[in-house]
């Protein structure tokens, strides 16, 4: 088939190469080259087609898929790459990075490499040890190796997708080929990680159809486990909406108990519920009104959904949150020059202060005028994630019904007030009687230890009081008769102790061993929890060395790390060791899963 040159948006220096290339390629190489072309599209594919191996190439049956995973999202993808893999006849192996012995490596034909960023561009706690081996001298040369990346993040910070990325330039560096191109993905990954699969599976040599079959097959194999899922969420009613502080508190912390009757969810303490919010309506309002649009105007948010512009940003779109590749998106919409010098290079920090505490109303009224349709303009957002929230509740103790521990969230930049999405949602806008979308997200990476007479020391200030809550209900209900100590801290005792009756019980009946609060505004100096256990660090060490395992929830880039420098210190110092020994002390606790955190 040869190429017209009229009308082509190709050279006829291009159109030759076309020509003569296109006779020549497989039904495989085409399938492949088809997804490489639409992962650009997308901003999926990298900057440079890599070899593939020859069709006359022995490619293995046998595939591994490693997962680095926080929130459970590649866990989720991996398994069920996983089955789709096996449904063409492939031998797969499905492991977290923290329990994969990372000598085989070497061993190893076909690797899938499932990886989301954590933090600052880090990796994802089960995700460390296998990352520092590989970026290590002890890592092998993997000439042998075929390998593909899929990497999950969020467009809104910084570092997007880094670990994906970390991971596939290395795996190239010691030697590995491609199988086939990494794909980087946003907030809303079901589509590109289904095309990312079935681009694999073309590589492997099985070309199985279109990307959307890929997408039926997994959406097949989700269904298998659960009627509802994350891109099929219950309708939950709400049971109870209790302001947990105290009048007069700086803070409003707000305790949500859903209906999860009818619905065959099942979670263990420790996982999530993810919840889909609505946009504020004030806000939707305001946005159309500054775009100088209709709100009963008709747009398509994907293929068979028409909605009003109204109800597209109240429910589909996000609008809270400015990203980079929005910036661009919108610069070339609407060809603003300023918006278009903002983003020439060498401007990366002046763009990073630009986006902070700012949101798309912001930006229509900072580069106007726009002068677009209401689908042109939809057309340049992301759809709205979910919004995770441990657990806090037992299921055990606690049957058809899941509980939430939410902070309100509401500050003011750049000259006008802002609010969480979904924290205000839940705060202003929810009462009992009313339905929220939620689905179950496991998380294995913070789970109770099998043994149920393991000592557990819980370290959760704030909301990071919730999935503990949700630990204790537990071990009431099952009797486990491990030693548990509490540090929980917030701004105030009268106003701010999150369910402080409730913990007064587990003390009194044994459930709870030991309990260390700090409230940083009753005294002249600050107080927090790490100040309580350097208080306690005899004895905190002395529960370390019979086995105890630590969980840490709450804010990663204060708290958390805080906490992790205390812990350290205590090893160090109670253990007599030097501070290199205590970090190795710690990350054998962590491959252990004695050291488990839910960070945010």
């Amino acid at each position: 088939m040869q190429l017209q040159v009229l009308n082509s948006p190709f050279t006829q220096e291009q159109v030759e190469l076309l020509n003569r290339l296109l006779p020549t390629l497989s039904e495989t190489q085409k399938v492949w080259l088809s997804g490489y072309l639409a992962g650009s599209q997308l901003g999926t594919a990298p900057a440079q087609l890599t070899q593939l191996p020859t069709e006359n190439a022995k490619i293995s049956k046998e595939v591994t898929i490693l997962y680095g995973s926080q929130t459970g999202n590649a866990r989720g993808l991996a398994k069920k790459s996983a089955q789709t893999l096996e449904a063409k006849g492939y031998q797969v192996t499905v492991s977290a990075m923290s329990d994969f012995k990372a000598n085989n490596l070497k061993k190893l034909q076909n690797l899938l490499i499932i990886a989301s960023t954590h933090g600052e561009g880090e990796p994802p706690d089960n995700a460390i040890s296998f990352h520092e081996f590989l970026n290590s001298k002890r890592a092998p040369k993997l000439d042998e190796l075929h390998f593909s990346v899929l990497a999950l993040g969020d467009s809104s910070y910084e570092f997007f997708c880094q670990t994906g990325k970390d991971f596939d330039a290395r795996l190239e560096e010691l030697g590995g080929t491609r199988l086939y191109p990494r794909f980087d993905c946003d907030v809303d990954f079901d589509e590109p990680a289904a095309e990312w699969l079935e681009g694999v599976l073309s590589s492997l040599g099985e070309a199985s159809g279109s990307a959307q079959a890929s997408a039926q097959a997994v959406a097949v194999n989700q269904a298998a486990e659960s009627v509802y899922s994350r891109t099929n969420p219950f309708k939950a009613e709400v049971l109870e909406n209790i302001n947990l502080n105290g009048r007069g508190s700086n803070k409003e912390t707000h305790h949500l108990e859903l209906s999860l009757e009818d619905s065959g969810l099942t979670f263990e303490p420790g996982d999530a519920l993810g919840v889909y919010p609505d946009n504020d309506s004030e806000l939707v309002d305001l946005l159309i009104k500054e775009l100088n649009l209709n709100p009963d105007e008709k747009v398509t948010v994907k293929q068979g959904d028409v909605r009003t512009l109204n109800d597209a940003l109240v429910s589909y779109y996000e609008i809270t949150v400015l990203t980079k590749p929005l910036l661009q998106k919108a610069a070339e919409l609407t060809g603003n020059k300023e918006l278009q010098d903002l983003l020439a290079p060498g401007k990366e920090e002046e763009v990073k202060a630009y986006l902070h505490g700012r949101d798309v109303l912001d930006l229509v009224r900072d580069y106007a005028p726009w002068n677009v349709t209401a689908q042109e303009f939809v057309s340049i957002l992301r759809k709205i994630p979910s919004r995770l929230y441990s657990i806090a509740s037992s299921l055990a103790a606690n049957p058809d019904e899941v509980h939430l521990t939410i902070g309100t969230v509401r500050y003011e930049a750049h000259g006008r007030d802002r609010k969480g999405v979904c924290s205000t949602l839940v705060a202003d806008r929810t009462n009992p009687g009313d339905i929220l979308n939620v689905y179950v997200q496991q998380n294995e990476n913070f789970k109770l230890p099998q043994n149920p007479e393991t000592p557990i020391i819980m370290v959760g200030p704030g909301t990071g009081v919730a999935p503990f809550r949700s630990f204790m209900q537990e071990r009431e209900e099952t009797g486990a008769e491990g030693k548990a100590w509490m540090f929980f801290g917030d701004q105030h005792y009268v106003t701010d102790f999150l369910y402080q009756v409730e913990w007064q019980k587990w003390l009194q009946n044994g459930t709870l061993t030991k309990m260390d609060v700090a409230f940083s505004r009753d005294t002249d100096q600050k107080v927090y929890v790490q100040h309580r256990m350097l208080e306690n660090s005899k004895e905190l060490f002395q529960w370390l060395q019979e086995g105890a395992a630590v969980y840490i929830c709450g804010d990663e880039k204060h708290m958390a790390h805080d906490v992790h420098q205390t812990i350290i210190d205590i090893i160090e110092k109670e253990g007599s060791l030097s501070r290199e020994e205590a970090e190795a002390y710690l990350a054998d606790m962590q491959q252990q899963k004695r050291y488990q955190r839910d960070v945010y």
